[in-house]
């Protein structure tokens, strides 16, 4: 296929899709049962006059087909509105946890990737051996293990009874410091324990998927010529079979790293990371719709854009796009 009628492809494809999505997100949260602006107020008490404020500030008091149009003049703006919540723009809110959830989650899934990739590899390599059945089992006990109930149980050995590690957070609260050094080496601490948990639970998936890939790659006909022309173990294994049993790995690799922006929720949550994650849970427990709105849109954008990375690593990676 011509390399930019492809590439031309794939780009409309994933911008049809940021607007599809973005129209279901219209949808989505103006469906919910109740009314939208009493939704959109704080539980308990409130003043009488606040519901019609909150509807001319959302255009509720307008023809659907009218907010649709108001949303779209909105959206592209970044418009969302304001968190009731924070008493502030939503992409305020947003804005000031995207970059801890992309630490955690960018450096976890970097984490797990590393480690999946090198044990699968390995694994599938040696299939059938002391080694593939220990890790192979190993990497489906933690695929298959909830992320919160280790997290969990990280927490009660490592912080509590041994004191290695912070319980949770970012950072110390309260703590001033003198300069970025100190600053960074708390972030650090804190960020430790999360990391390797959420690296050794996802580090299964990886494993599993790349050792499968790889086995099914060592039956083909090319790894038998290769072997044949007299080639090393190690310049079969990484100049010909691992090339090939990348692709499935690649797309789960750019999903991932597509969910990086809209957090891991349980994670989060458990460590009280002030990321995007623990933000939607925030918002979900407090209704704050425009917040989830908000975070909705921007992960779904971050894994269509991923998605459309990993279309165009295709071209290059699989000779088959090309033909």
């Amino acid at each position: 296929m011509d390399k930019r009628r492809y590439f031309t492809r794939r780009i409309l494809n994933a911008i049809l899709t940021i607007i599809l999505v973005a129209s279901f997100n219209f949808i989505l949260f103006n469906i919910l049962p109740g009314d939208p602006a009493r939704l959109l107020l704080p539980k308990g008490r409130f003043q009488s006059d606040m519901i019609p404020k909150q509807r001319k500030a959302f255009h509720l008091d307008q023809p659907l087909w009218q907010q649709f149009a108001y949303y779209w003049v909105d959206t592209p703006q970044l418009k969302f509105g304001y968190s009731w919540k924070e008493k502030r723009p939503v992409t305020e809110v947003v804005g000031e946890r995207i970059w801890p959830t992309v630490l955690l989650v960018g450096v976890g899934t970097f984490v797990s990737v590393i480690i999946g990739f090198f044990t699968g590899v390995i694994a599938g390599w040696r299939r059938g051996s002391t080694y593939d059945v220990v890790s192979t089992n190993t990497g489906m006990v933690l695929y298959s293990m909830p992320s919160f109930w280790v997290a969990m149980l990280a927490i009660q050995i490592f912080a509590v009874a041994l004191g290695w590690f912070p319980v949770g957070k970012m950072e110390a609260p309260g703590v001033v410091y003198s300069s970025w050094v100190p600053h960074t080496t708390n972030v650090l601490w804190h960020l430790i324990l999360p990391v390797v948990i959420f690296g050794i639970t996802y580090a299964g998936e990886y494993h599993l998927i790349m050792r499968s890939s790889l086995t099914g790659v060592m039956k083909e006909d090319f790894v038998l010529t290769a072997r044949a022309k007299g080639l090393s173990d190690d310049k079969v294994l990484w100049g010909h079979t691992v090339p090939n049993a990348l692709l499935p790995s690649v797309t789960l690799i750019m999903m991932n790293f597509g969910f990086v922006l809209s957090g891991a929720i349980l994670i989060e949550t458990v460590f009280d990371w002030p990321g995007l994650g623990l933000l939607s849970w925030e918002a979900l427990s407090w209704r704050d719709f425009p917040v989830l709105r908000a975070v909705f849109l921007l992960g779904a954008i971050a894994v269509i854009i991923f998605n459309l990375i990993a279309d165009i690593l295709y071209y290059y990676l699989d000779p088959r796009v090309q033909a």
